[in-house]
């Protein structure tokens, strides 16, 4: 499932960030570095480059 996908992605590159920076889990609330929260859509025939303005354009809304 993706749901397992993602939560096991977001568990290891947490736990790889923390080895590296220790310093992270002290200056986060509950030590929790991800948002549990995500999103996942299909593209179908969309380019690269039309994906790619989409997400920049999804940064520029939430700034």
């Amino acid at each position: 499932y993706i749901s397992d996908m993602i939560k096991i992605m977001k568990g290891n590159l947490a736990h790889q960030m923390f080895l590296l920076h220790p310093e992270l889990k002290k200056e986060l609330w509950g030590g929790h570095l991800w948002n549990p929260s995500y999103c996942v859509v299909t593209v179908s025939d969309r380019s690269r480059e039309q994906v790619l303005a989409y997400i920049e354009g999804q940064k520029e809304k939430s700034r």
